[in-house]
């Protein structure tokens, strides 16, 4: 995701309730929220690390929060894209995977997946934009005005999991998934599901020319690859994204290296894998990762009952190297 100065945040954090306190003092990762919290995307401002997640019961957008990466708080009742949603959001939106970074101006901007009414059985990309990091974000779309998705090829099964990354020229890029998984009726015939690259303008969201596929799915990887997530280090970019269905046992994060950031990219091997050790145990279902702009920090989700999602989706987190190419978890420096 995209990382950059912030400002303070406007509201207290009166509103946190801390859920799981974890040192992370070895290399293994930590389960730091014992809730569901899944596609966890995080972004650090001056007041420290936030992370947004997945629709949860009645709350559209979660947020969490962390002065130091190592014990994260919760903000109870706290919906940082409350509504009102745009016209062609349906009625029960259901948002995934959202994403946060800030603009040169302070602004705030917000990517997130919800359902349209045009198609219950797909999701779309829809912006919104904050003056502070916590929210609330208003909806905006490629003209500014909130009418239409950002991305919506419904044809191809819609699109989800946008995650911003900014390059060493200040050129701003949101990479996603088109959801061709959405349209899978049986497991011989998979449909495509590429992972895409768009530049924007500097407000966020304006594309400048076509998007580029960076990768797609493989027979290694199942029906799909979503979730993807860019970071520059060390002379290579990084792109992590998870293969086969969050509800299967295989899920896990993977990631592909490449020379530049429209690639072409090499695949290299998985991050997080199921069965990998945790401070609670093998992990099961390790995907939905995120990294940060600095390729130091790793989030990613897990299942909480170590076996499916029917329990939810804790968020782990550890600290990683990025260099020649590897990504290895390191204890804290």
């Amino acid at each position: 995701m995209v990382q950059v100065q912030a400002q303070a945040p406007t509201s207290t954090l009166l509103l946190l309730s801390l859920t799981l306190s974890s040192t992370l003092s070895t290399a293994e990762p930590a389960r730091v929220l014992n809730r569901n919290f899944a596609d966890p995307a995080i972004i650090q401002t001056p007041d420290g690390w936030y992370a947004f997640a997945t629709t949860s019961g009645d709350i559209n957008v979660q947020v969490a929060h962390s002065s130091d990466f190592d014990s994260w708080g919760y903000l109870d009742d706290h919906d940082a894209l409350p509504g009102p949603f745009p016209a062609w959001v349906a009625s029960d939106p259901q948002p995934w995977a959202p994403d946060v970074f800030q603009r040169d101006d302070g602004q705030y901007v917000m990517y997130y997946s919800a359902i349209p009414r045009a198609d219950s059985r797909r999701h779309c990309l829809g912006v919104a934009i904050s003056s502070a990091i916590e929210g609330p974000y208003t909806a905006v779309d490629g003209d500014g005005d909130g009418d239409e998705a950002w991305a919506c090829p419904l044809s191809q099964g819609g699109a989800i999991d946008a995650s911003g990354f900014r390059d060493d020229d200040g050129t701003l890029y949101i990479a996603y998934k088109v959801d061709g998984s959405a349209l899978n009726t049986d497991d011989e015939n998979y449909h495509p599901t590429p992972l895409v690259l768009q530049e924007v303008a500097d407000n966020g969201y304006s594309k400048v020319g076509d998007a580029v596929t960076l990768i797609d799915r493989d027979e290694s990887d199942g029906p799909l690859v979503e979730a993807p997530s860019i970071v520059k280090a060390d002379g290579f970019y990084y792109l992590l994204y998870s293969s086969h269905m969050f509800n299967s046992p295989d899920y896990d994060s993977k990631y592909a290296t490449a020379p530049s950031v429209a690639g072409p990219w090499t695949r290299r091997g998985r991050v997080v894998a199921p069965g990998d050790s945790s401070d609670v145990g093998p992990l099961s279902g390790p995907g939905g990762a995120d990294v940060s702009a600095d390729g130091t920090k790793f989030v990613f989700h897990a299942n909480i009952n170590n076996q499916d999602p029917s329990g939810g989706r804790a968020m782990y987190a550890t600290r990683v190297s990025l260099e020649g190419g590897n990504v290895t978890f390191v204890n804290e420096s």
